[in-house]
């Protein structure tokens, strides 16, 4: 008889092939079991790692790391797989976070987050003021003058409600250990103003009256839409021609604006080779235009609204930044082109 031929009527033993069988499909049970374990944590580390690095491809890379680990590690000794997928993720950030800095020394002009629009889940919970604020490209740009643990604390604390004791398991430190670090991150953080949350409408609104006085080429009405001391930093990457240093004061700014504004070919062409179209949207949290040429992204501005006007407009043109807004823009719907001819 074959081994894994049937014993015969009635039997009760199992078969070598059946036992197998059955040891096979255990173990391809437990596997799915503990990939969905970890799907179940994805979004949330994926919005962890964007606000640690700044970069939606780097927090996917550290995302998937993640993943690796998770699969190689002993997970009998694992009690609580969410803290301990949050505390591998963190080191690997961490250890990202470090590197980085060398790399940033080397960047052609002002470096920039990479923004992401509305919907995608990377940007994580939006429930209350701080975790919108967490998001927001003024605050991950803030967030570069921290260091690496003075980051983590700040984001696991303002963005996802840790508790510092929580926090010092992650990080190896003491409680109070993490208390001080948080204290110092929110000093370094400190601007003194208070920033203004809008929904879809308003902000349409918001770029709409932007755009209208930008491409009027009337300064005075695009100074009484920023504050007194508003900046504008862009972020070209080395790849498409973008700020060398920022403008700061409205007047500079709207002066700036107005001329960035005035449609040329040359213009045109650095975005993308043609006429961009421009649309209102959500990115981060806050207003944002969007310039899209033909099927792709080419630009992003995002608008850090206060009580005291736009306090500061950030210009995204690098197109190694844009990939996953060009992604997530072919999958969604968006609202009628505030310009389709520039």
């Amino acid at each position: 008889m074959d081994q894994c031929d049937s014993p015969g009527a009635g039997a009760q033993a199992l078969t070598p092939c059946s036992v197998a069988s059955r040891r096979w499909l255990t173990v391809v049970m437990l596997g799915v079991r503990e990939v969905e374990v970890f799907e179940d944590s994805r979004a949330r580390l994926l919005a962890i790692a964007y606000r640690l690095l700044g970069s939606a491809s780097d927090a996917e890379d550290a995302v998937q790391d993640t993943f690796l680990r998770w699969q190689a590690a002993d997970r009998e000794y694992v009690e609580t797989p969410a803290a301990w997928l949050t505390k591998v993720l963190t080191n690997i950030c961490l250890n990202q976070l470090a590197s980085a800095r060398l790399k940033r020394e080397s960047y052609v002009g002002q470096w920039l987050p990479e923004p992401i629009l509305d919907g995608d889940r990377m940007l994580g919970p939006a429930d209350t003021a701080e975790q919108r604020e967490s998001v927001s490209i003024a605050m991950l740009t803030l967030m570069e003058r921290l260091s690496p643990k003075e980051r983590v604390v700040y984001v696991l604390r303002e963005a996802f409600g840790y508790s510092h004791g929580e926090i010092a398991e992650v990080l190896d430190l003491s409680e109070s250990n993490c208390q001080q670090i948080y204290r110092r991150a929110k000093q370094h953080l400190a601007t003194g103003r208070t920033r203004v949350h809008v929904d879809a409408a308003a902000a349409r609104k918001i770029v709409e009256e932007f755009l209208t006085a930008a491409l009027s080429g009337n300064t005075d009405s695009l100074v009484r839409l920023l504050s007194d001391d508003a900046i504008h930093i862009g972020d070209g990457g080395g790849l498409v021609p973008s700020l060398a240093q920022p403008i700061v004061g409205a007047l500079t700014v709207a002066r700036f604006l107005r001329g960035s504004f005035k449609p040329t070919e040359h213009k045109r062409n650095m975005l993308g080779g043609g006429a961009p179209t421009f649309f209102a949207a959500l990115a981060n949290g806050v207003p944002a235009m969007v310039a899209v040429s033909g099927d792709r992204v080419v630009g992003v501005m995002t608008f850090d609204l206060t009580t005291d006007g736009v306090a500061a407009l950030h210009t995204q043109v690098n197109p190694d930044k844009l990939t996953r807004a060009t992604q997530q823009w072919a999958t969604t719907n968006h609202n009628h082109p505030l310009l389709e001819s520039w």
